[in-house]
């Protein structure tokens, strides 16, 4: 009996190590990484149409469906959501208009509100990995993104290229085009300054607001938004597989990180590496030199069982290093942050780091898990900080 125990054990132990392999093999491939990276194809909207953001909570045209097209020819599928007390002014003419997608969004009221408001501050929204525009918490986290000034705060989400209804498929390259069709769309198409438009980006979607932010920043001249909002950010890729678990539970790479030469081996196939800690410290730098106001908030919650809390504190010290002409290692930062940092007791801590051009913010929440965090108070109260320094008269 025990020798059939042991040879069941030793052919299920081979079964499960011959599948980890294939695995391990089928990820040095680029499309099926791509499909693990991004987990584009999942959906998420559980039948419901997203041509009809109705049926997710919205009032009758508070959303207004819509496609930007891209430098490379993606179309890219698009919310653009009203603040509710704006909505409420305008409802009778709102609710007048035809509800769907349109071709054509400048000759709806919705859009009319947005450019023609001097007043107005656009949110740029970069969503996570998996899912549409109209998935999970992403929802509440429209509404917690407008709820401090909810007559003034527009939000703008799209859908990256493979996702939802959007073209293409997805890649490092070509989703940071997509930011930048939407970041000129904003700008371009509804006139609204980068001095009003506030970056928001949460998982998967802190490397797209990372990258974004600094190649406007190397832009001649430059071009500086009003701040950021990063909700779980990561390192970069390599750094994030040794550490992430699909929903928290299922490892990837993690159990070969003990193995470093191994583990360095295969991060050569990497293919998109999405580096935010350097692509963030050259935005800081480039910031500093040009003596350009910029501000950034990183929030993470200590119970993300999907990218780790000291992804944040490490994407923070990158920053913070990048601010200093001889640096500052992680350990010296960490003992400044003991002295210096808030304690809010269940609530989590906040550092600030402040330069004459720059403040860094940190927020270590003790809950909000990965998703969760998006629909709460700490991410209107961020927003309202960085909208209130640009202009002390925005509330």
């Amino acid at each position: 009996m025990i020798n059939f125990l042991l040879k069941y054990a030793s052919i299920s132990v081979a079964v499960l190590v011959s599948l980890y392999a294939g695995l391990l093999g089928l990820l040095t491939t680029s499309s099926f990484q791509a499909h693990v990276v991004y987990l584009h194809k999942i959906q998420m909207t559980w039948f419901k149409d997203l041509d009809v953001p109705e049926t997710f909570g919205f009032l009758r045209n508070q959303v207004t469906p819509f496609s930007i097209t891209t430098s490379n020819g993606e179309a890219l599928y698009a919310w653009h959501i009203l603040p509710v007390e704006l909505y409420r002014k305008h409802e009778l003419a709102l609710v007048a208009e035809p509800s769907g997608v349109v071709l054509d969004i400048t000759h709806r009221l919705g859009f009319k509100l947005l450019h023609d408001d001097p007043d107005a501050w656009l949110i740029l929204h970069f969503h996570g990995a998996a899912g549409t525009v109209g998935s999970g918490y992403r929802v509440p986290n429209y509404r917690a993104l407008s709820a401090g000034q909810p007559g003034k705060i527009h939000v703008l989400t799209f859908d990256y290229r493979g996702f939802g209804r959007s073209d293409g498929t997805p890649s490092e390259r070509g989703m940071i085009l997509d930011a930048i069709a939407v970041v000129d769309w904003a700008m371009k198409v509804a006139g609204i300054p980068p001095s009003r438009i506030l970056i928001f980006g949460q998982s998967l979607g802190t490397a797209v607001s990372i990258a974004i932010s600094e190649h406007y920043a190397l832009q001649s001249p430059s071009v500086v938004f009003t701040g950021a909002v990063l909700v779980a950010p990561f390192v970069d890729v390599a750094s994030l597989v040794a550490t992430y678990r699909v929903a928290g539970l299922i490892p990837i790479l993690s159990p070969l990180a003990k193995f470093p030469l191994l583990f360095n081996y295969l991060g050569t196939f990497i293919r998109d590496k999405w580096m935010s800690k350097d692509r963030i410290a050259e935005y800081v730098r480039v910031n500093e030199i040009n003596g350009q106001k910029y501000r950034l908030t990183l929030i993470h919650a200590e119970d993300d069982y999907d990218i780790p809390s000291h992804h944040t504190q490490t994407v923070f010290w990158h920053a913070v290093n990048a601010t200093i002409a001889g640096g500052i290692n992680y350990e010296e930062l960490e003992e400044k942050k003991s002295k210096s940092k808030t304690d809010l007791g269940a609530a989590g801590s906040v550092m600030e780091w402040c330069t004459e051009y720059g403040v860094i913010r940190e927020e270590i929440l003790k809950t909000g898990l990965h998703d969760v965090v998006m629909g709460n108070p700490v991410i209107t109260m961020a927003v309202m900080r960085i909208f209130e320094a640009a202009d002390p008269s925005f509330s």
